[in-house]
């Protein structure tokens, strides 16, 4: 499978008719650095996390606010699965075709088989404008929610949303 890349992803998105705010940074591999660069942007500043279960049957990616810590084994039983735990770099190139550092909802857009389920916290899915890097993570954009949502559709993704507590 042909994976898009970053510029591939904005013409996808402007063929969407989907608005967004771009701040270009250094590269950042964890939601602490982000918040380090001091991003201009409204919105969210998302934590992206690519889990798998135990027998690597099931993947999801988790979008929570980047503020929250989570617990996987609490997650795991609201999920009904087994012991979850974050996916090797090679697994997170072959499902969603970006590197650790990189990971975003806009990755689903490399994710035609829908082998990824997206989890996403429902602060995150209540807030009007929210922060996701377009498959590189040497820039971020601000989308809204609602442009958020037609990027889902038009990639045959459903967020499932979830309660994560704030720490």
């Amino acid at each position: 499978m042909l994976m898009m890349d970053s510029n591939a992803l904005l013409q996808f998105l402007e063929q969407l008719g989907i608005h967004y705010q771009r701040h270009d940074h250094v590269a950042v591999y964890t939601s602490e650095q982000l918040r380090d660069v001091a991003s201009p942007l409204a919105g969210v500043s998302t934590k992206n996390l690519f889990l798998r279960d135990k027998k690597g049957t099931r993947h999801f990616l988790l979008v929570l606010d980047d503020t929250k810590t989570l617990s996987l084994k609490t997650l795991a039983a609201r999920l009904g699965t087994t012991t979850l735990s974050l996916g090797s770099p090679e697994r997170l190139m072959t499902h969603l075709g970006v590197e650790p550092g990189a990971v975003s909802l806009l990755c689903l857009v490399n994710d035609p088989d829908h082998k990824v389920e997206l989890l996403v916290d429902r602060d995150v899915w209540q807030a009007e404008m929210l922060q996701t890097h377009p498959l590189i993570n040497t820039a971020t954009l601000a989308l809204s929610l609602a442009d958020v949502k037609r990027f889902l559709q038009a990639t045959g993704h459903t967020a499932r949303v979830v309660d994560i507590e704030a720490s």
